[in-house]
């Protein structure tokens, strides 16, 4: 064989040879291929930002590459909710989405709603609690009802949020659910549940209608009690606290709750990998043990169920804002 046969024959083997090697820098990278990104509407220290941190330190685990929270707040969630639904469909930035989307609408702050989101999964839900003081005349929810309805409009108060915010719209609700204006109750707006229930204990307020981790500190302490919860069931933590439907027979239940979501045309295979690893991450132990530790509800739904409890929210939310003459769109 000759000398340019050889070098022929050697070349040729030395590039089929190569050409598996080079297969693979065609391919596109394996999802996630570098660190996301978990936006966060609301500040550092708050329920959310607590609740984004941990999903995003198990995602982690699960995904193989860092997950950062970034609080994007300002707006009363509008800043942050723009954030997810406007970032680049791929993966790379996604967000917690907290109750206030099915709200902030109606109130005529964006024209954002749950339809502008991927979602990917329901992490938390927490139902409101009644609240009275360890000092009120009504020690069950059915004498409440009863003094409730036999008090003139606008004599009782309550308080725990500011007008038009979630724990208004679950008084709103629940008055309407009896057969009452809502406004029978007069609400007193307050810069959150805490100082709504110190106002309750001092006497200022009859009634606190917040989530019961958000009162747990006054309940432990003997100040306040909790008379019944708005939720289709007992929370397993607070077991001694009986459903509006039990104790009244009223089938009325709300909640605030925290899901995971992406931007719109998110890739269906990108979704299903993030899916996934969040149901590990709200299965997981420490998961668990974090949500009890800060007496946090636990609820999960797929990207399609989260979907859906968007979407009911964002309705029941639309009547009692427009029942309570708060809707502006």
């Amino acid at each position: 064989m000759t000398s340019f046969s050889r070098r022929t024959l050697l070349g040729a083997s030395a590039g089929l040879a190569a050409a598996p090697l080079a297969a693979p820098a065609l391919a596109q990278p394996r999802y996630p291929a570098r660190p996301l990104q978990l936006i966060c509407p609301w500040g550092a220290g708050g329920g959310t930002d607590a609740t984004a941190r941990i999903v995003a330190a198990l995602l982690e685990k699960e995904l193989g590459q860092p997950v950062n929270v970034v609080n994007r707040t300002g707006g009363s969630g509008v800043v942050g909710h723009a954030a997810i639904a406007s970032a680049n469909p791929d993966g790379y930035s996604i967000g917690i989405i907290t109750v206030e989307i099915a709200m902030m609408h109606w109130q005529g702050l964006t024209e954002l709603t749950h339809a502008n989101y991927t979602p990917l999964g329901l992490v938390n839900r927490d139902a409101p609690g009644v609240q009275v003081s360890a000092s009120s005349p009504y020690k069950d929810i059915k004498a409440l009802a009863e003094g409730i309805k036999a008090s003139p409009p606008g004599r009782l108060k309550a308080s725990g949020t500011g007008q038009g915010g979630i724990w208004h719209l679950a008084l709103v609700g629940w008055l309407q659910a009896m057969g009452l204006k809502p406004d029978h109750v007069r609400w007193v707006p307050s810069n959150g549940a805490a100082p709504g229930m110190q106002d309750l204990v001092a006497g200022g307020i009859d009634i606190v209608p917040c989530s019961i981790p958000e009162a747990r500190a006054m309940l432990d302490a003997g100040r306040a009690r909790s008379l019944a919860i708005m939720s289709p069931q007992r929370d397993p933590q607070f077991p001694d606290i009986p459903t509006l439907k039990e104790s009244l027979g009223v089938d009325y239940q709300t909640a605030v709750w925290r899901g995971i979501g992406g931007p719109l045309k998110l890739p269906a295979e990108i979704s299903a990998r993030l899916t996934a690893a969040l149901e590990k991450v709200y299965k997981s132990e420490q998961y668990a043990e974090f949500m009890k530790s800060r007496g946090f509800g636990m609820d999960w739904a797929d990207g399609a169920g989260f979907g859906r409890v968007m979407a009911e929210t964002d309705a029941a939310m639309g009547v009692a804002m427009k029942a309570a003459g708060l809707a502006k769109a």
